[in-house]
């Protein structure tokens, strides 16, 4: 059965810099859950950050900066090169990853200022990711990847 790397803050656990969850409630996330196809990560906290921890932003210069100025570019690579071993090992091929973030943005990301713009862009987990042939969706399109699951996998429909 194929295995899908899910954001930890999409499964309900208080992972996010403000301590809070983002839980997704889909009703294929609840088939999902219950054939145990998912696979919970959070590179961040993975990569060594708190809960709760000040906001990250990926600058113009690609280095990550938190909102008072810290570089903490190493913590979302190391939690990138975490979340990449974990899908190696489960050989996960699927991710649905939280959008806007800066280790999981697939579409968007914010603009590094700080001041709730967004902008085209993916964040460190998701590039890593990608780089490395997995397909990374966000939660506006879990119906996209519940259909590419289906077409793959004929496990999906029972």
């Amino acid at each position: 059965m194929e295995k899908i790397l899910i954001s930890a803050c999409l499964y309900g656990e208080a992972v996010r810099y403000d301590g809070q969850h983002n839980r997704l409630t889909h009703r294929v996330l609840q088939q999902w859950k219950a054939q145990d196809r998912l696979i919970v990560f959070c590179p961040e906290v993975s990569g060594g950050l708190p809960t709760p921890r000040p906001p990250a932003e990926i600058q113009p210069d690609g280095q990550i900066k938190d909102s008072t100025g810290a570089n903490v570019t190493a913590a979302f690579q190391a939690g990138a090169a975490r979340a990449l071993a974990l899908c190696q090992q489960h050989q996960i091929q699927l991710a649905l990853l939280k959008e806007n973030s800066p280790s999981c943005g697939s579409q968007f990301i914010y603009n590094g200022r700080f001041a709730g713009i967004k902008m085209p862009g993916q964040g460190q987990t998701t590039a890593v990711l990608r780089a490395h042939g997995i397909r990374v969706f966000s939660e506006n399109q879990i119906d996209e990847l519940a259909a590419v699951l289906a077409a793959s996998d004929p496990l999906q429909s029972r």
